[in-house]
């Protein structure tokens, strides 16, 4: 019988994940400190809006060139063949997976009771919870496709470059908001960021597998490493980015201890998001993204949000594959 090799793994002390909870972005926030300089809050609040809409290209946007000279170019160690590999799970996929980030990933990032001020200060995930759900899957969609690192016009690292200033955006707000804890570490932190890249790789990975889809290790390893190269064109650092399954498997249990507890916030956030999923099932079949959450989820984090107990159906979903409940 063949034995899987168990692949070396680092380990994430909490003095390293502390320091980076300390950390931001310095080549981004300096873009919006300028913008702020001329403009002030109104400035920002435009370049914002201008960064959402997408229309200009950030190369294009004078404070912006020198970032995307310097900031978006790929790693050293950026492997072409997996990156593709790793897009082509996700586009064999694709519908399981957009179930599994609204069912998964997002409530999973909910849990950090200090990371999800962020997004309770913002208020637009409780507000227009559709909307955000939308651009996420936007952006997700747009630097999954092939044609977004290789074709005539590649545009993947355009767009993770302004999510990346868009989070210094807000970022900035929040520091002017005198509404922001010192505890909770700096807003959109560098520990948030690398438990955020988790979700959307090492995350959807365990839940692919508990959705009784079985990639194989070399495909798993590929998904991982496209979403590393992700999260390095983001800002995070390379110490915390994970080379492999296990590593993704210590990182997310790391955070984990750390930061998942019960919030207010975090239970307010996915009941908005609850609300917007149940807007996607079938009249009768209401409780079933509740259900999918409590499955994905576990009991222990599904009660940490404050997730209803609907016990029948989550038997029901062990049973059918996720899909099958929701509609366009």
């Amino acid at each position: 019988m063949l034995l899987r090799t168990i692949k070396p793994t680092r380990y994430f002390s909490d003095e390293l994940l502390s320091h980076y909870r300390q950390q931001t972005d310095p080549a981004a926030d300096a873009i919006i400190e300028q913008v702020a300089a001329v403009g002030g809050p109104a400035g920002v609040r435009t370049f914002l809006q201008q960064r959402t809409e997408g229309k200009i290209p950030l190369k294009e946007v004078p404070e912006c060139r020198r970032f995307v000279r310097e900031e978006g170019r790929l790693p050293d160690w950026a492997d072409p063949k997996q990156m593709a590999s790793g897009i082509r799970l996700f586009q064999r996929h694709r519908d399981t997976i957009t179930l599994l980030l609204g069912c998964l990933s997002l409530p999973y990032a909910y849990l950090a009771a200090d990371g999800v001020q962020v997004l309770a200060l913002s208020k637009r995930m409780q507000n227009d919870t559709r909307q955000r759900l939308e651009e996420t899957g936007a952006f997700v969609f747009g630097i999954t496709e092939a044609e977004a690192w290789t074709g005539k016009h590649p545009n993947a690292i355009e767009r993770i470059l302004n999510v990346r200033l868009i989070h210094a955006v807000v970022r900035w707000f929040c520091r002017h908001s005198n509404r922001w804890n010192p505890a909770w570490g700096e807003p959109v932190n560098q520990e948030d960021m690398a438990g955020t890249n988790l979700t959307f790789s090492y995350i959807i990975i365990q839940g692919l597998r508990k959705n009784g889809i079985e990639p194989d290790e070399k495909e798993a390893e590929a998904y991982l490493h496209f979403w590393k190269v992700v999260g390095y064109l983001s800002g995070v650092p390379e110490d915390l980015l994970p080379e492999n399954l296990r590593e993704g498997y210590v990182l997310g249990q790391s955070i984990a201890r750390r930061l998942f507890r019960p919030s207010p916030e975090g239970q307010q956030l996915t009941q908005a998001l609850l609300r917007a999923l149940e807007d996607t099932v079938p009249e009768g079949l209401k409780t079933l993204p509740a259900a999918q959450m409590r499955f994905l989820l576990g009991d222990e984090y599904a009660d940490q949000l404050a997730l209803p107990a609907v016990p029948l159906e989550k038997r029901l979903v062990r049973l059918l594959p996720m899909r099958i409940f929701f509609r366009p």
